[in-house]
């Protein structure tokens, strides 16, 4: 266990030295598709934001826009364009093919890029967030921090038939996640859906939800969820932890205790420190423990 603990203690100073190469010695093949734009959402999503927004929106009128998965509280919307998802897969690919040194998402995938390390947090995730998804959450998750998720760690994985091919049962270190397939070609890799967090292995009853191109699936993140094997293809999905520290802060959702914290640089784990006049600091500190 104090291996572990070791082990993750140097992760983020890895990679901040891995982001700051990257930021140095990384030549960009499209980079337009590092700052958010509106062209880059699917006009449906748009209006979706816009009715989220409105003076009288509510949860049933949101429901009309998008779908609804049994009583789990799983959803499926448009989010991007295709041409949009084409263009990042194709710099995505460019950065996999280049020397830049890589940190892959989790202990789970081993093949993927760490969207921060690449720059893309504060121009394209955190508007992504804040603007667009957050008058979303906040009418399907309100128990769970949905209109003040304040931090986020995003990363793409991907799935090939020579590499990852599923993904098995687990939670997720958020209170809202979005999964949003980007590409390619591939057949079968559906998402499937068990309890809430429970004991992920294993998943007696499940239900399957078929990933979409450009759309994505928002889910709890103590949702247990894995993914099928794909049977041919290649597919990238990008994932986003949204996390609201006014509810982790309370409880920690890995470990369902009071958190003890230690300092760290960046979101760290979406944990806040508060100060003697309860105004929250920035978010930069993690639970270990």
């Amino acid at each position: 266990i104090e291996a572990e603990v070791q082990r993750r203690k140097q992760l983020i100073h890895q990679s901040v030295e891995r982001k700051a190469i990257i930021s140095k010695c990384y030549r960009r093949k499209h980079p337009e598709v590092y700052i958010l734009q509106d062209s880059f959402l699917a006009p449906d999503f748009l209006e979706i934001v816009r009715y989220c927004t409105s003076p009288d929106a509510h949860l049933h009128g949101l429901l009309r826009y998008i779908e609804s998965f049994s009583d789990k509280r799983i959803y499926r919307l448009p989010v991007f364009t295709e041409e949009f998802c084409q263009a990042f897969v194709d710099e995505l690919e460019n950065f996999e093919q280049s020397d830049m040194p890589k940190g892959r998402p989790n202990t789970m995938n081993n093949y993927g890029v760490l969207l921060n390390e690449l720059g893309m947090d504060e121009t394209f995730i955190t508007p992504l967030r804040e603007k667009y998804l957050q008058p979303v959450t906040a009418l399907l998750y309100p128990d769970l921090g949905g209109a003040c998720l304040d931090s986020h760690k995003a990363f793409v994985v991907k799935y090939s038939l020579h590499e990852d091919l599923d993904l098995s049962s687990h939670y997720d270190n958020a209170e809202v996640t979005l999964n949003v397939s980007l590409g390619k070609d591939f057949t079968e890799g559906n998402l499937y859906f068990g309890d809430f967090s429970q004991d992920p292995t294993p998943v007696p009853k499940y239900i399957e939800i078929e990933h979409v191109g450009a759309q994505g699936v928002l889910h709890r993140g103590g949702q247990i969820h894995g993914a099928l094997p794909i049977a041919s293809g290649e597919r990238w999905n990008l994932i986003i932890w949204m996390r609201s520290s006014a509810i982790r802060n309370q409880l920690c959702p890995m470990c369902n205790k009071k958190p003890e914290l230690v300092e760290a640089e960046g979101f760290g784990d979406g944990f806040t420190e508060t100060l003697e006049d309860d105004a929250p600091e920035t978010v930069n500190l993690c639970s270990l423990w």
